[in-house]
């Protein structure tokens, strides 16, 4: 099956953080994951105030090489509207989730926010 990786999960890689580090190393191997933008632009902002731009540019551009990075449509922009509206998360986990449900894929995360029971996406906890 498919799969979306959030920001969550690529920061847990690039930290070596296990067990999410290896599951996400694993995955890498065997497919290009989805990615919203969105949660691309939030990997960003995290490493751009840890390490500063060029670190941050840097860290994108080779995440950009090892995934498939989508552009939110207006559509996808609804339905994460509709998903942050209906359960308590930041709008960047909302379009996590939103392109985990456009593709039919199962989302990669150890965010709390989106391992919900009976959510419309598929989820994986990495944790």
């Amino acid at each position: 099956m498919r799969a979306v990786l959030d920001s969550w999960a690529i920061l847990r890689y690039l930290e070596d953080q296990e067990p999410a580090a290896s599951a996400v190393a694993g995955l890498l191997g065997e497919q290009k994951p989805l990615v919203s933008w969105i949660n691309m632009g939030e990997v960003f902002y995290i490493i751009r105030r840890r390490a500063g731009e060029k670190d941050a540019l840097a860290t994108v551009r080779d995440i950009h090489e090892i995934v498939v990075a989508e552009v939110p449509s207006s559509d996808r922009i609804m339905e994460a509207a509709r998903i942050k509206a209906d359960h308590p998360m930041a709008y960047a986990d909302a379009f996590a989730a939103a392109t985990a449900v456009s593709h039919e894929a199962t989302l990669w995360t150890g965010d709390p926010e989106l391992l919900l029971r009976g959510a419309k996406w598929a989820w994986r906890d990495l944790r």
